[in-house]
């Protein structure tokens, strides 16, 4: 979530280890491309002359203005008699591009947007990998070409989505599991939490991301970090069933509860300025004021781990779900339970509140969003099967909008009464841990068991219209639709071009 120092680290890590599945398609891609332009260039002019039929492939030369290889220029000037047998056999042999493996793998970026580094807390910094080295070349020399010198269209279009502007933040690679993310209130920051008990505070932008600081917090696995609603302090909670305030500007620990609850603390919700709730393992919730030395309160109502703490912008009640499949609601004022609803045979791990406080959206292990209207919190008035796959996060992006993620490793955006499934934000490799939303609501932040943060665009939501009840849709088609932010496109986007030029025309 938040700031300080920067600094860089050392790279250990080993070649194999931390290759990145995206950078590894997208030079796959780019390599098929740029030997297509290396070949026309290459072998575009070849002698035909009848006496030096048997030498045919020693003689082919690059069809360019500039300066040429020395390679190539030695094997211009040698003919027959002054090679040896084994140079006229080299000579004739095709030209090789070397492997990935046997390039340099000794060098150092940042995180940055030409597609390279990345940096880890904890004072180390990832290794590029020669995926990265090979990518930031071609990239370059992709850079230096110009779209209208080209005739194909493939390449054009290449070109171009290459030198096309970033719209949000690159990817942050980290060396320990990411436990959870956390955007700063107000600033261009997010903390990161990991297994290893520290939190690291990236400052992001379209352009880099900077590693700040890396404050290390807990003995033991920090599951939980928030920002207070001012962003001078951050909150974390840990296995290690200690609750820690740290000041953001001066990394000081300003309140310690140690052993705060009996089992590990699972999960942490900032109510006001003041107040904050915890759950942990065990089902215990407990209520918190900064300026008392203990809790105010506490209470167990369930037996199951606590899967997610919610309140609204009013503060007057506590939503909290659990893996035994309950939504409890505490009163904060009169510091009691409320109501608790009827079991549910799964496992109740996400919510959000929508329509100006007026339903309340819970998620579950088996994919399924339960809608309960406000104030009749004892059992559900509407169910939509999302997806098949488990679902563990959600994210309000506006007042009718969700998105939620979980083990599928896809950010799917869904309309809320009426459910819609609107389409796909995002993927990751592997199942997703976190999700958060920035200040100014433009960007969303995920986290996956592939150690890695990426960010994604979702200002476009601005522009989606109310989706009003009984209209016509395709469920098949919204499920698998790529929105703006994803990194696919849709193959009905390239047709619709193609028909496009042909009425213009």
């Amino acid at each position: 979530m938040r700031l300080h120092q920067n600094f860089k680290n050392p790279d250990d890590r080993s070649d194999s280890e931390f290759i990145d599945d995206e950078l590894v398609e997208e030079v796959e891609e780019m390599e098929n491309d740029e030997d297509l332009l290396d070949n026309e260039a290459r072998y575009m002019q070849a002698s035909d002359s009848e006496d030096d039929v048997d030498n045919r492939d020693a003689d082919f030369q690059l069809d360019d203005d500039t300066e040429d290889s020395s390679e190539f220029d030695e094997m211009a000037e040698n003919t027959d008699e002054t090679l040896s047998n084994d140079e006229r056999d080299n000579a004739n042999k095709p030209l090789v591009r070397p492997k990935p493996s046997t390039l340099n793998k000794n060098v150092q970026t940042e995180t940055s947007d030409d597609g390279g580094g990345t940096e880890s807390c904890g004072g180390r910094k990832d290794g590029i990998d020669n995926v990265a080295d090979i990518t930031k070349s071609i990239k370059s020399s992709v850079f230096e070409l110009k779209e209208e010198d080209e005739d194909d269209e493939t390449v054009r279009a290449i070109i171009a989505a290459i030198k096309k502007p970033r719209s949000s933040p690159p990817e942050i690679k980290l060396e320990d599991f990411v436990t959870d993310i956390c955007f700063h209130p107000e600033r261009d920051i997010i903390a990161v939490a990991t297994i290893s008990g520290d939190v690291c505070l990236y400052e992001y932008s379209n352009q880099k991301n900077t590693l700040l600081h890396n404050i290390e917090v807990h003995a033991k696995a920090c599951r939980d970090v928030q920002f207070t609603e001012d962003g001078c302090y951050l909150l974390t909670c840990s296995k290690d069933k200690s609750i820690m305030v740290t000041d953001v500007e001066t990394e000081k620990l300003k309140k310690f509860y140690e052993n705060a609850h009996e089992d590990a603390i699972n999960k942490l919700h900032v109510i006001d300025a003041n107040v904050f709730a915890t759950g942990d393992d065990a089902g215990t919730i407990k209520l918190w004021d900064l300026r008392m030395k203990n809790e105010i309160f506490g209470l167990k109502e369930v037996e199951d781990y606590i899967t997610q703490l919610l309140t609204n912008d009013v503060g007057k009640l506590l939503f909290a779900t659990s893996g035994g499949g309950y939504l409890s609601t505490i009163n904060i004022a009169a510091r009691k339970l409320y109501v608790q609803s009827e079991p549910y045979e799964e496992e109740l791990t996400c919510m959000g509140i929508y329509r100006g406080d007026s339903k309340l959206v819970v998620g579950s292990s088996k994919g399924n969003l339960y809608t309960f209207n406000w104030g009749q919190f004892g059992y559900h008035s509407d169910k939509f099967p999302g997806v098949k796959a488990s679902m563990s996060e959600m994210i309000p992006i506006t007042d009718r909008i969700a998105c939620v993620a979980g083990e599928e490793g896809i950010i799917r955006a869904v309309h809320v009464a009426p459910f819609r499934n609107l389409g796909i934000v995002g993927q990751h490799t592997m199942p997703i841990e976190s999700l958060d939303i920035s200040n100014n609501g433009e960007l969303i932040a995920s986290s996956s068991h592939h150690n890695d943060v990426r960010f994604w665009n979702v200002k476009y939501f601005e522009d989606f219209g109310d989706i009003k009840y009984n209209e016509k849709h395709n469920a098949y088609k919204e499920k698998h639709h790529n929105l703006p932010s994803s990194k696919f496109t849709n193959a009905s986007d390239f047709f619709s071009d193609l028909a496009k030029e042909n009425t213009e025309e």
